[in-house]
């Protein structure tokens, strides 16, 4: 089992073949930074769909009406009622004290 190669010796080796490169007679050209991404000064944008071209779309106002209907009568009426539970009151003296509770339905 290879172990993986460090940083430090990735970059030695890339230095290495840049070297070999040159003393071969291989020249290195200035490019620009970003430009290898551009088609006559704009991003081409066709690379981007995988061959593909544009699809038009179908507008579908009928299923749309639909949808919002569906939503409207959902928030208009309630699918389920609560029903009221009895809660816990307590009961207070004059000085702030509580004295007893009691259920109350409200």
């Amino acid at each position: 089992m290879n172990k993986r190669p460090t940083k430090a010796e990735t970059r030695q080796e890339l230095e290495s073949k840049i070297q070999e490169f040159i003393k071969h007679g291989g020249a290195i050209q200035h490019v620009d930074s970003g430009a290898s991404g551009l088609v006559e000064g704009a991003y081409h944008r066709n690379s981007f769909t995988f061959g593909h071209p544009k699809q038009e779309r179908t507008p579908v106002p009928e299923a749309l009406a639909a949808i919002d209907s569906r939503r409207r009568s959902k928030t208009e009426s309630p699918t389920h009622a609560y029903s009221k539970r009895p809660r816990k009151k307590i009961i207070y003296d004059d000085f702030g004290e509580p004295v007893r509770e009691i259920w109350v339905e409200e």
